[in-house]
């Protein structure tokens, strides 16, 4: 009996953070407008050395968790050259916001950017 109660801790445990989730609600879908809008710092991507000997230059498309804190937590790529996709979400994760806000309250939002490479 101990043993069966032991894996049912065990069990319990080990979904206790996926309940913990589901009382979070998702992030805020922002605007493009909305995302730069709140942008209070930016870090510029390292052109690849490849992608410069190539005259490689594009646009990359990025969605960017940002925390309530208004730092980046995550970074997704959406779309872009696979050369130069890289240094623009290691970029984009060293960019600060303003917190976003709904209902008067800090909240995580996700923020569409595009990062652009020009020689």
């Amino acid at each position: 009996m101990a043993r069966i109660q032991s894996h049912a801790f065990a069990v319990f445990l080990a979904l206790l953070p996926v309940g913990l989730m589901w009382g979070q609600s998702p992030p805020k879908k922002l605007t493009h407008a909305e995302a730069l809008s709140g942008v209070t710092a930016k870090a510029n991507p390292q052109y690849p050395p490849i992608a410069q000997q190539l005259k490689i230059e594009g646009s990359v498309e990025l969605e960017a968790v940002v925390s309530e804190t208004g730092s980046v937590e995550d970074v997704v790529i959406t779309s872009g050259n696979p050369i130069l996709t890289k240094p623009a979400a290691e970029a984009l994760k060293k960019w600060k916001f303003s917190p976003f806000q709904q209902d008067g309250k800090p909240v995580k939002a996700l923020a569409p950017v595009t990062i652009v490479f020009k020689r």
